[in-house]
């Protein structure tokens, strides 16, 4: 896990207000800062697409078998332990022919597999090959994690807002100083990050081979911003 503090006299600003001047707004000796803290944690939870195409002269036949298909997938899938699954996209629409007339209808439906548990997933969509196949892979990164990366990431990010607040207090001649305001800003939460998986159809068109399923790292960021009063 790599991790990096950013630490440096960016975005510093110190308000210093003239002895002659009349009333400010701010008081003289403000000092805004900003630190941060990242940090790239593994994404723990897979989402696969899987999808079924259908062509036929009715688009009644063609609903029916694919809604068919469709819960018979995702029945199946539910048997699996720690594996979520729900229906996806449902389409049907009509292709015409150079005279603009209906000359068929083409439906597409889709089941999105969700578990944590990649090695189940891979099986289940070999398994499913046969009915539905994968067209699209994606990793997130659950809440749970990202709330105990960003809890440290907090601790950081602070330790560093008040070091660089001593720092710099001292580089301008002051003693000390007190906290004014201070916010602690977390990233949100970040959308599943696709990977096409165009091959799919070619893999497990013959035999229920697994399919890869390899989540990368996201980044979590905390960053904390406000300003101190330097004091004499």
């Amino acid at each position: 896990m790599k991790q990096w503090l950013a630490a440096t006299l960016l975005g510093t600003t110190a308000v210093v207000a003239s002895a002659h001047g009349g009333p400010t707004e701010t008081p003289s000796g403000v000092l805004s800062l900003t630190a941060q803290a990242v940090t790239e944690v593994p994404t723990d939870i897979v989402h696969l697409t899987l999808a079924a195409e259908q062509e036929g002269a009715e688009p009644s036949a063609i609903s029916s078998a694919l809604s068919t298909r469709t819960q018979t997938v995702i029945t199946q899938a539910r048997r699996v332990q720690g594996v979520t699954a729900e229906s996806g996209g449902f389409t049907i629409h009509p292709s015409t022919d150079r005279n603009g007339r209906i000359s068929t209808w083409r439906g597409r439906s889709e089941v999105i597999l969700k578990s944590r548990d990649f090695g189940a997933v891979s099986k289940l969509a070999g398994e499913l090959a046969s009915q539905m196949q994968v067209q699209n892979i994606a990793f997130s990164l659950s809440r749970e994690a990202r709330e105990a990366a960003e809890t440290k990431l907090a601790e950081q990010a602070i330790a560093s807002f008040r070091s660089k607040a001593q720092a710099t207090t001292r580089l301008f001649g002051y003693n000390s100083y007190t906290i004014r305001e201070v916010n602690v800003n977390e990233t949100g939460m970040v959308p599943p990050v696709p990977r096409m998986y165009g091959a799919a159809k070619a893999m497990m068109a013959d035999a229920a081979v697994p399919v890869p399923v390899e989540g990368g790292k996201t980044q979590v960021t905390v960053s904390v911003n406000g300003s101190v009063q330097m004091l004499k």
